[in-house]
C-alpha cells in the first residue's frame, strides 16, 4: 500500500505531513484495566490543566485550528477530532471504553494533541492519498450521520474518501475483528521529523505491547 500526500497541498502549506504505522497481527479486544485506569486518570488530569490553560490556547489544538483555515474550513463549525474529544474532556464528559484500538487510539489524541485515525487495512482498497474535499466529498461516519468534507483533508482510496482529521467512516472502522491496521497520525507541521519519529516508535510499541504484533512506522511529507 502506497500513501502519499496530494502535491497541490504543499503549495499551500510546504510543511504539512502524516504519520503513519502499519500493524501487523494484532488483536483487538475490550481494553485491558491497565488501558481502561490509564485513560480515566490520563482525562481527570487534563481536566484540571484544561481549567487553567484552555482548550484553544493548546499549542497542538491552535497549530491544528491553524491548518484547519488554510484548507478552507471554518476550525469553529467544524472541529478537528483533537479539538472536539478536548472540549469533551474540559466538561468532565470522559470518553467511555469502546475496545483496545479505539480507546487507544483516543489516548493518542489527547496526549499529542494531534488528530489521530484508525483503519482496517482489510476494507481498504488500492493507495491511499490525502486530499481537499469538494462539495461532493462525503460519507456515512463513526458519528452516525453523513458528513460533508469540503474544504477538510481527507484520505481517499480507490473506493473513494474513508478518513479524515474531523470524522472517520465507518467504512473503514476498527472492529474486534481486525488483524492488519493503518493509523495516521497528522502531525503538527512545525514538528521536526526526527520528533516526529520518536513519536510514531512510542505510539507503535505502545500500541503492540497491548495488541501484539508488529509495526512499521513513516513519516509522509514534502520529498
Amino acid at each position: 500500500m502506497n500513501i502519499e500526500i496530494d502535491k497541490n497541498l504543499f503549495d499551500i502549506n510546504p510543511d504539512l505531513k502524516l504519520g503513519m504505522i502499519h500493524y501487523t497481527k494484532i488483536t483487538v479486544s475490550e481494553s485491558p484495566q491497565m488501558l481502561k485506569g490509564r485513560l480515566q486518570l490520563f482525562q481527570e488530569q487534563l481536566f484540571f490543566e484544561l481549567q487553567d490553560k484552555p482548550v484553544n490556547e493548546q499549542e497542538g489544538i491552535k497549530e491544528w485550528r491553524q491548518v484547519w483555515k488554510q484548507f478552507g474550513a471554518d476550525p469553529n463549525r467544524y472541529r478537528h477530532s483533537a479539538e472536539a474529544l478536548m472540549r469533551r474532556v474540559s466538561k468532565e464528559n470522559y470518553l467511555q471504553p469502546f475496545h483496545s484500538a479505539v480507546d487507544l487510539n483516543n489516548f493518542f489524541s489527547l496526549e499529542y494533541q494531534i488528530p489521530v485515525g484508525i483503519y482496517d487495512v482489510h476494507k481498504l482498497k488500492g493507495n491511499v492519498q490525502l486530499q481537499v474535499g469538494d462539495e461532493n466529498t462525503g460519507y456515512e461516519g463513526l458519528n452516525g450521520r453523513f458528513n460533508s468534507l469540503k474544504g477538510i483533508l481527507t484520505l481517499h482510496d480507490d473506493q473513494g474518501p474513508f478518513g479524515s482529521p474531523f470524522v472517520d467512516s465507518a467504512r473503514t472502522a476498527v472492529t474486534e475483528h481486525t488483524t492488519e491496521a493503518m493509523e495516521i497520525f497528522f502531525l503538527r507541521p512545525s514538528m521536526q521529523e526526527n520528533e516526529a519519529k520518536e513519536l510514531l516508535n512510542a505510539a507503535g510499541q505502545m500500541f503492540t505491547q497491548i495488541h501484539g504484533g508488529d509495526f512499521q512506522s513513516t513519516v509522509i511529507r514534502q520529498s
